[in-house]
C-alpha cells in the first residue's frame, strides 16, 4: 500500500529546499528508489514537501538510510530545523 509523507518547514525557503533536495535525491529529475511522487512549494509560513512512496517500508528505508543521516551531518544552506510531519497510508492514488 502506498504511503505519503507531508513535511512542513516553518520559515523554510525555496533555496533551502533546493540544497536539501540536491543532497538527498539521486539526481536532478530522479526520485529515490521506491518514491513514486514528489511535490514541493511555498505554503503558509514556510515550505512544504509531499512525497508518496510505494510502501511504508520504502519511506522508512529512505528516511533511515538517506534522509536522516544527511540531515544529521548538516546540509549547508539547508533547512534550519526538523519539519512538522504528517504521514498517511494512501487510500487512493490517481495518475493522469
Amino acid at each position: 500500500m502506498a504511503y505519503a509523507i507531508v513535511h512542513h518547514f516553518p520559515g523554510g525557503t525555496k533555496e533551502q529546499y533546493e540544497k536539501v533536495l540536491a543532497a538527498v535525491h539521486p539526481g536532478e529529475d530522479k526520485l529515490p528508489e521506491g518514491q513514486i511522487f514528489h511535490v514541493a512549494g511555498p505554503s503558509a509560513g514556510g515550505w512544504t514537501v509531499m512525497a508518496v512512496h510505494e510502501s511504508k517500508q520504502s519511506w522508512e528505508r529512505f528516511r533511515d538510510q538517506v534522509l536522516m543521516p544527511r540531515l544529521k551531518q548538516g546540509i549547508e544552506g539547508g533547512f534550519d530545523g526538523p519539519p512538522q510531519e504528517t504521514a498517511l497510508e494512501v487510500y487512493k492514488l490517481k495518475r493522469k
